[in-house]
């Protein structure tokens, strides 16, 4: 018999989707199964204005801006992932906000801690729509150094 590998630290990564919600099933039974730990991430995507705003709003008033949104953010993750119905008492877990590109702060984030999975929801899109908006999935398993486990929309499954 083949000894499947244990994850003890699972990144699971939310945009907060239906399709990361469906994901989040599959990350929080991986930690249980494994007693591991399981980090749930949700990245602020970069604001192409943000430059504009420094020429209106003060640095200090900047920072307390993203301050506040990494503050809700985190309120928000807990309220919809952390609930006691789904992983309170069962599973170690943390959760970690980060701001900028969405597939190279995943990486980062997985690299510092060395996790030994990456789970993550994906949209399926297709055609234009995914030659405009492309996939953080993608990019995240083409450059990834860690086992990643794709989910598929609910829908497509």
């Amino acid at each position: 018999m083949i000894e499947y590998p244990k994850y003890k630290k699972v990144l699971f990564c939310t945009d907060f989707s239906e399709n990361a919600d469906y994901a989040f099933e599959f990350a929080c039974g991986i930690a249980k199964r494994d007693e591991g730990v399981l980090y749930i991430l949700h990245v602020i995507p970069e604001n192409p204005h943000y430059a504009y705003a420094e020429d209106i709003v003060s640095t200090e008033n900047l920072e307390k801006i993203q301050k506040s949104i990494e503050e809700d953010l985190v309120n928000k993750c807990r309220e919809r992932y952390e609930c006691a119905e789904k992983i309170e008492g069962e599973i170690k877990f943390e959760t970690v906000t980060r701001s900028g590109r969405e597939d190279e702060e995943i990486l980062e984030f997985a690299n510092k801690e060395k996790v030994d999975l990456i789970v993550i929801g994906t949209h399926g899109r297709t055609g234009i729509e995914h030659v405009l908006f492309g996939s953080v999935a993608e990019r995240v398993s083409r450059h990834s150094r860690f086992p990643v486990f794709v989910i598929p929309s609910k829908k497509r499954a």
